[in-house]
């Protein structure tokens, strides 16, 4: 079993920043895709930004120019730099991770979610 802990949701201001982090572990032997989702209250659960272990990213044309994924492959972690922060960013931020156990079966896992609240 694969378990991702995020971290760094909150509050913030609109224009702010924040900066997601999500760390994979277990008996991950490759992880080639990590994301991160955002679901808003009484909407469907969408792409923000996805990126493979070779640094191929795409974002949602929402967050285009203001948002930015990252990846550290040795640390299994993916981050997500948030600038320019709007109210309709507003939401539950949830980490996905697309890969293969030492074992060599595929695993797909979310993580937990953090909120992150836009708000003056």
């Amino acid at each position: 079993q694969v378990q991702l802990v995020e971290s760094g949701g909150g509050l913030v201001q609109p224009g702010g920043s924040l900066r997601l982090s999500c760390a994979a572990s277990g008996s991950i032997f490759d992880i080639y895709a990590m994301g991160w989702y955002r679901q808003a209250p009484g909407k469907q659960r969408e792409l923000v930004a996805r990126i493979t272990s070779s640094g191929t990213a795409n974002y949602a044309d929402s967050v285009t120019g203001r948002f930015t994924i990252s990846r550290n492959n040795a640390k299994n972690t993916v981050y997500l730099q948030m600038n320019s922060l709007k109210p309709e960013d507003t939401a539950v931020y949830y980490c996905n991770a697309n890969g293969t156990y030492n074992s060599g079966s595929s695993f797909g896992s979310w993580g937990q979610g953090t909120q992150v609240t836009v708000s003056s």
